[in-house]
């Protein structure tokens, strides 16, 4: 059997509300589109890119959860394996902001200890239509010690970042830590460089609603 085609596999989980854009990140991370369509995600999906960090080839496979009550059941069984999760709340929609810290409790109950996590206001670009402000939003995740950013999937803002900084968590602190700890002589560079690969050839499903 050939080796892989990359060093490390990293499993990332998207939650929140139903109709924060979720599926429209992962769409447009993974294969660089975006649609105006909402079809809600029945149970989970999930798409594959390859990343590069400090000279390593990451695989992420990226879960897309559905945020409807009655799936829940279904979705909290993804929360174990997942070494990072991004909770997402829509910056025009008040209550999937405010429904945050009940999805951040699901996390502590039912995801593994010391998972990576980051807070994502989707839709930043509906400066009109915005129910909740920036500075909320940080003041959250301040609250809840986590990682908070602003995105766009329409226009594409803040979507690399996003993804890319929970991957660079993840391996610092899974990857990193234990070659460290091996006192491992080929750990990765330290000058903090990132190097975004265009969206790898999928192998797995790549259906996303």
């Amino acid at each position: 059997m050939p080796p892989p085609h990359y060093d490390f596999l990293i499993k990332l989980l998207l939650i929140g509300d139903s109709g924060v854009g979720k599926s429209c990140l992962l769409l447009r991370f993974c294969d660089d589109a975006w649609t105006p369509s909402f079809i809600t995600t029945i149970g989970i999906d999930f798409k594959i890119r390859t990343i590069e960090l400090d000279g390593k080839r990451i695989k992420l496979q990226i879960w897309d959860t559905a945020g409807q009550e009655r799936f829940r059941t279904i979705t909290t069984a993804y929360y174990r394996g997942a070494m990072g999760i991004l909770l997402v709340y829509d910056v025009t929609d008040e209550r999937s902001f405010n429904n945050i810290r009940t999805w951040h409790s699901n996390i502590e109950q039912h995801a593994s200890e010391g998972v990576n996590k980051i807070l994502i206001g989707n839709k930043s670009d509906w400066t009109d239509k915005r129910a909740v402000t920036e500075e909320q939003g940080r003041q959250l995740a301040e609250e809840l010690g986590l990682r908070f950013m602003e995105t766009s999937a329409k226009v594409n803002e803040g979507v690399e970042e996003a993804f890319f900084t929970l991957a660079r968590d993840i391996k610092t602190r899974l990857i990193d830590s234990q070659a460290d700890a091996a006192g491992s002589s080929t750990s990765a560079p330290t000058d903090g460089s990132v190097r975004v690969n265009q969206p790898a050839n999928q192998t797995s499903p790549t259906c996303c609603s």
